[in-house]
């Protein structure tokens, strides 16, 4: 199976996958949870995951940009792999908030995708049940809109600009840089909390920046960040963190993501289940109102 991966990818990537120490993503995950303790933790994979050869690098060897995301991209499956497994979804599981005062709030979902061109061609469907109510929130050709019992509503415009926040600053907007236009710089490497990191900017074409920290040995995004807030106003910063990484038909995908905010965590989303491949209707998109 790796010699099918090395196909797919060029050349200038082959010398990153063969150079870069720790290649080796079953060694490079357990080495990564060694140092990271209660920080944001990388989960070994299965033992069938292939094994790269992983010789010994001499000197200091530098990178760029593009050739570390590319590497990125077949560790989490492979560009024409992820475009093809994960071009129809459904994953469910639980959403926890948390108030002011730092009480929690649970609630179960559903997310059903279809993937488009890029992020802005993205269907999605999230769908909510709370205690006291059940409501979804669609998002097609860059709109956001929602329901409730059935009936259409607009959404407020603080949840309208988190989701679509939360859609563009992702790892799909890193795994997907070439296909929605962004440019990536490669800011340094550098060690954080006992783990060695590639630190990487990516700029889409909205001008939105996000910064992503990459684990040096495992090539996995551990957690992401940015700087938002209405014009003229004061910018909140914003950190997701990437944990409980399994392998998924063939592709890697973090089961559980904490989101803070200033510094404070606002919300964990912990996946329970996911199939890509189901066939979705494009009916669950659509506003019968409009």
């Amino acid at each position: 199976m790796f010699r099918a991966f090395i196909a797919l990818i060029s050349l200038s990537t082959l010398v990153i996958l063969v150079a870069l120490p720790g290649v080796n993503r079953v060694a490079a995950a357990a080495q990564d949870k060694k140092q990271q303790n209660t920080k944001p933790q990388e989960t070994a994979e299965p033992k069938e995951t292939p094994k790269p050869i992983e010789p010994k690098p001499s000197g200091d060897v530098k990178f760029t940009a593009e050739q570390i995301v590319e590497s990125v991209i077949l560790v989490y499956g492979s560009r024409p792999a992820l475009e093809q497994i994960r071009r129809y979804g459904v994953e469910r599981g639980k959403i926890t908030r948390y108030n002011a005062e730092g009480n929690p709030e649970e609630a179960n979902y559903e997310r059903r995708f279809v993937r488009g061109e890029n992020l802005e061609k993205d269907k999605i469907r999230l769908d909510q049940k709370l205690p006291t109510m059940e409501y979804s929130l669609i998002y097609d050709d860059g709109k956001l809109w929602g329901m409730i019992n059935g009936a259409a509503f607009t959404p407020r415009q603080d949840a309208t600009a988190d989701f679509i926040s939360q859609h563009h600053h992702s790892i799909d907007s890193l795994l997907r840089y070439k296909e929605c236009g962004a440019t990536i710089t490669l800011v340094g490497k550098e060690q954080q909390k006992g783990l060695d990191l590639y630190v990487l900017d990516l700029v889409d074409k909205e001008k939105r920046k996000t910064r992503f920290y990459i684990s040096a040995r495992s090539l996995r995004v551990l957690w992401l960040d940015y700087d938002e807030g209405p014009p003229g106003g004061t910018p909140v910063h914003y950190t997701r963190k990437f944990l409980d990484y399994r392998i998924v038909q063939q592709t890697l995908v973090p089961y559980r993501v904490q989101l803070s905010v200033d510094g404070r965590q606002s919300q964990e989303t912990q996946v329970l289940t996911i199939t890509y491949g189901v066939k979705v209707s494009d009916s669950i998109f659509k506003n019968p109102e409009a």
